[in-house]
């Protein structure tokens, strides 16, 4: 694993772990970190997605999946984020950004809060299928 990547999966993984609070660690090993939620997904026996940090070949990637069901979330995101994105709920880096990794743990926190009861209990329009 490249050194950069290291350094940027731990600044990702310490936003994750620091603004998804009751969120479930389900999987936490080096260069790899998967969260789900408290409750089970609508419909399924075991909890949904939250989020992931996980080193690939060319980037670390930061993926919450609040953002694929809720796409509002993303409102008010700044363009640079945005550039990030690859999809409907994955951001890539290759270095630490801090001041991108500020939003990111805004937009986490958000996410968080989003999914701190499960989808649907709120009134909040959903497409988890």
């Amino acid at each position: 694993m490249p050194e950069t990547f290291e350094a940027t999966f731990a600044a990702l993984r310490a936003i994750m772990l620091g603004q998804a609070g009751g969120m479930a660690v389900t999987q936490d090993a080096p260069g790899h970190l998967v969260l789900k939620t408290p409750w089970n997904e609508p419909g399924k026996k075991e909890p949904a997605w939250f989020g992931m940090v996980q080193i690939k070949k060319a980037y670390a990637s930061y993926h919450l999946m609040p953002l694929y069901a809720q796409p509002a979330l993303l409102d008010g995101t700044s363009p640079e984020l945005r550039k990030r994105m690859q999809g409907k709920s994955c951001f890539n880096f290759k270095k630490v950004e801090d001041d991108l990794f500020t939003e990111l743990a805004t937009l986490t926190r958000r996410c968080a809060e989003a999914y701190a009861e499960p989808v649907g209990r709120r009134g909040v329009e959903c497409k988890l299928r």
